[in-house]
């Protein structure tokens, strides 16, 4: 990720919750269609299912996010662990319906947002607390994504960052002004 300088908290929020996106998107394009929908265990989920619980988490916490509960009454949680999109096209129009919700509420906010009150499941947050909490649940499911990912992919992996044995190459490449960014 290319660090855009900042000290502005709302900024940084959405640069990191595009990275994660960027991350997940660059993991499940190197999956093929059917691997999208197969776990490691029984009690595993896929990663159809961790998109489709995504995604109902972010229409819940974002729509009218500062206006009413994050927890929205028409949410089914438990549903969200089961049955999810049949095909690649489905699962990616949820996917990005979840983000455009994300986005679509903080890109609007100003500094002055940061310290409004916003509830989830009846608690009380900060709208910074808010942001801090969803950064956190959706960077843990983009990583296990991304581990599914790359074990699915196998040896056709293509790294999202660094690939291994090249951090000394990187590193030189940085040093000399001629790394680029994934």
């Amino acid at each position: 990720m290319a660090l855009k300088f900042t000290t502005s908290y709302l900024e940084d929020s959405l640069e990191l919750f595009r990275h994660y996106k960027r991350l997940a998107d660059r993991a499940m394009a190197q999956v093929a269609d059917e691997k999208l929908f197969a776990s490691l265990g029984e009690e595993s989920n896929s990663i159809a299912i961790i998109v489709k619980h995504m995604a109902g988490n972010m229409r819940s916490r974002w729509t009218d996010f500062l206006s009413s509960d994050g927890e929205k009454p028409t949410r089914d949680r438990d549903s969200e662990f089961e049955d999810p999109a049949a095909t690649r096209e489905a699962l990616m129009r949820d996917w990005e319906s979840g983000w455009a919700a994300v986005l679509g509420a903080l890109e609007p906010l100003t500094d002055d947002d940061l310290e409004r009150t916003v509830t989830i499941r009846g608690e009380a947050h900060s709208v910074m607390q808010a942001i801090n909490r969803q950064v956190a649940h959706y960077a843990h499911h983009i990583g296990q994504i991304v581990l599914l990912a790359k074990h699915f992919a196998a040896e056709e992996w293509e790294s999202l960052t660094i690939p291994r044995r090249q951090s000394a190459e990187f590193n030189r490449r940085v040093s000399a002004g001629e790394a680029s960014q994934r």
